[in-house]
């Protein structure tokens, strides 16, 4: 009996993705911009956190935000009232931007003259994961309401992560979560990573986030 050939779809995609998403890198470096991949589950606080960033961050260096959703524009208005230039994406259904979608958006909010894009990714803790978006640096949050379980449950949100935000702590005590252990959790799926407590809503803890983030960029564009 002859073999049949078998074709990995899904490896194929993410190969032709990762070679898109090298492009893009090259193309960030050539413009000194710094591209920043923020990704979490829908509710963790993407759009806060980001407004209390921009807040600390928009008099030294010009940002631009591009937000991902299956719809609407809601966030894309929020960050628009900062005075920040912000751009809507629009998925048409799907749960996350890959390399080409990103630079899409990149061409429409016009880089050349910006020094720190923000891609605020669809709200899922799988599918962006597993899609290299052509950033310098990926963030994620996790909210305390989530649980302190979630570094255990999605693995790979947490090992491509360069820096994990863990959002709400102001209702921690409403919540059964234990910092200690999510910590523990993040550590054990990425090891040496820097992680973040803090209220977007009242911005403790978003000063040291912002360093960290300050220093990337300075080392990014030079």
């Amino acid at each position: 009996m002859s073999k049949v050939e078998i074709v990995d779809l899904k490896a194929n995609v993410l190969e032709e993705n990762d070679v898109a998403a090298d492009k893009t890198r090259e193309h960030l470096k050539n413009s000194k911009t710094f591209l920043l991949n923020l990704m979490s589950s829908p509710g963790a606080g993407k759009t806060t956190t980001l407004l209390s960033i921009i807040k600390l961050l928009k008099d030294e260096m010009k940002i631009g935000i591009m937000e991902a959703d299956i719809d609407s524009d809601v966030d894309a208005v929020k960050i628009a009232e900062t005075g920040v230039r912000s751009i809507q994406l629009h998925t048409g259904g799907m749960c996350h931007l890959d390399a080409g979608m990103t630079e899409q958006g990149l061409a429409s909010i016009g880089m050349d003259d910006l020094d720190l894009v923000v891609l605020e990714n669809v709200g899922n803790l799988v599918c962006p994961a597993e899609f290299d978006t052509g950033s310098v640096k990926n963030t994620m949050i996790l909210s305390i309401p989530e649980g302190d379980d979630k570094p255990l449950k999605y693995p790979l949100m947490f090992q491509v992560a360069d820096a994990v935000i863990i959002n709400k702590i102001d209702v921690a005590e409403y919540f059964d979560f234990d910092m200690d252990k999510a910590k523990a959790a993040i550590e054990k799926r990425h090891p040496g990573i820097p992680v973040f407590p803090i209220c977007a809503k009242t911005g403790e803890g978003v000063e040291a986030y912002a360093d960290w983030l300050r220093k990337e960029v300075k080392e990014w564009i030079g």
